[in-house]
């Protein structure tokens, strides 16, 4: 995989084809191989790109340090820098969603379009919405530390299948890498501490895709209308026999949908 040098970490990433660049930015505990289908699907019209998250795959966290869904979005903008991509599209899932939106409301000027998955607004929605978001999280990421993360892994995915009502297959071991158990912690800490981050969902001015799986969890769906209503230029679909992976679980559907969104939405032809 190559690599570049981003403020103080060397991110990996893998790329394939030619054409205007899309960026898919991971969930929490993955690495760029989640968008594996995404990639060979875009990469005959897209110069398609998936990289690993700071403390996430082959991209190491310097010193294990705790970080924000800020800071993850601020490497993905030396990233973009870096690499020279003009105007790209981010696709984020989950906690890649989440760095999606703080960076498409810092950076709309530099975005072709944006494509949020299977994700959440920053604020909660009641007091319901907090302790559900506190707790789940909170949950996890006390479990990982006290029997570690790669024993911990089959049951946080168990109960993941769970919340979706055993209507979904995709949250599997097997699907996620094993990790240090500090950067899992790291992770899901992340992704507890979106609430504090400061974002106008109403400056993002691109044209916004919002996807989320038929099963997704009330903790997430319950924002989708958030997104809708606060993202001024936004579409929403719901992928049908999928949960919170919608990528893996329908990955037909999701990116045919993506497909014809930006082909309608930024003038690019599919081929």
């Amino acid at each position: 995989m190559p690599t570049v040098q981003t403020n103080d970490i060397e991110t990996h990433y893998e790329v394939r084809g030619n054409g205007p660049p899309l960026i898919f930015i991971h969930g929490a505990l993955a690495d760029h191989s989640a968008a594996t289908r995404q990639l060979a699907a875009f990469s005959d019209t897209y110069t398609a790109i998936a990289y690993d998250l700071r403390g996430h795959g082959n991209t190491a966290n310097p010193r294990h340090e705790p970080y924000s869904i800020d800071r993850l979005a601020e490497d993905l903008h030396a990233f973009i820098t870096e690499l020279d991509l003009e105007n790209p599209v981010l696709c984020g899932v989950s906690m890649g969603g989440m760095v999606a939106q703080v960076y498409a409301s810092r950076y709309p000027n530099q975005l072709r379009a944006l494509v949020l998955a299977d994700t959440f607004s920053p604020a909660f929605l009641g007091r319901r919405d907090r302790i559900e978001r506190f707790s789940l999280v909170n949950v996890m990421a006390g479990l990982v530390r006290l029997v570690g993360y790669n024993r911990a892994k089959g049951l946080l995915l168990w109960f993941g299948r769970k919340l979706e009502r055993d209507q979904t297959t995709s949250l599997r071991p097997e699907a996620f890498p094993d990790m240090e158990t500090v950067d899992a912690v790291n992770s899901l800490k992340a992704a507890a501490g979106f609430h504090t981050t400061d974002i106008d969902l109403t400056s993002i001015t691109v044209p916004t895709l919002v996807l989320y799986g038929e099963h997704e969890p009330a903790v997430i769906s319950r924002h989708i209308p958030i997104l809708s209503a606060q993202i001024p230029d936004s579409t929403v679909q719901e992928v049908p026999d999928a949960g919170h992976a919608s990528p893996w679980d329908n990955p037909e559907f999701f990116n045919s949908t993506i497909h014809a969104f930006l082909t309608n939405r930024t003038q690019i032809e599919v081929e």
